[in-house]
């Protein structure tokens, strides 16, 4: 099964690409969620210093601007203010996509990960990509293809019913942004990998495949399949 944090930031981002009229002053904070994992547990591939600076840095602050951003939506919703609430809306898919973005991206790599993927994800990846290295390909060309920063995903199709890849700008959440539901996904901010790779992005793709975590990644093509 998915985790809590997934399924609860699903919901936030709904709430928060449609400006919230949902959102009341009574909501729960959002929290910076515990790695799975210790910060030097996916060397070589990604150094302790990187996952350090990367989840209690960066990740952080994604939550701490939505959690002032949903603030001030509420005030904004409870004076009926609708050009506060528009002009929130940068903040919101920004920070939230932040927060939700890499709430899925710790969950999907693991120290254990690396590679094939088995079972129905692995026959639905050769029946819609043809093969296991297809797919691997156009991910990583995807991720490596971003201009500037983004992020390159493997994401489910709910209404054909097929795993497609997609690229998103920035911190644009899959799900609102194309409909996909998200499975995999490879961070190619700068800060996700500068200080090990340089400026050198498809070595660090390339090597992101050796910590992928299949299992999660099922599960959640499990669950996404569940719900549609």
């Amino acid at each position: 099964m998915l985790s809590s944090s997934a399924s609860v930031l699903r919901s936030v981002l709904t709430k928060a690409v449609g400006y919230g009229t949902a959102l009341t002053c009574n909501r729960t904070k959002h929290t910076l969620p515990d790695l799975p994992y210790d910060y030097n547990a996916l060397e070589p591939y990604v150094s302790a210093e990187i996952m350090q600076l990367h989840h209690s840095k960066h990740h952080n602050t994604y939550v701490n601007n939505l959690n002032v951003a949903e603030e001030k939506l509420a005030e904004a919703v409870a004076k009926n203010n609708v050009n506060q609430m528009i002009q929130l809306q940068p903040a919101l898919r920004f920070n939230g996509g932040g927060h939700l973005n890499h709430s899925i991206f710790w969950e999907v790599l693991s120290p254990n990960g690396g590679g094939l993927p088995t079972g129905d994800l692995k026959e639905m990846i050769i029946r819609d990509f043809d093969s296991f290295d297809k797919m691997k390909k156009q991910v990583s060309d995807a991720a490596v293809a971003v201009q500037g920063s983004g992020w390159s995903w493997l994401g489910y199709n709910p209404v054909s019913g097929r795993l497609r890849i997609a690229a998103c700008a920035n911190q644009d959440p899959l799900e609102p942004t194309t409909g996909l539901i998200p499975l995999f996904g490879i961070d190619v901010w700068e800060h996700a990998y500068y200080l090990q790779y340089k400026n050198v992005r498809p070595d660090y793709v390339s090597a992101i495949w050796n910590i992928v975590n299949w299992e999660n990644i099922a599960s959640r093509l499990q669950d996404a399949k569940m719900e549609n």
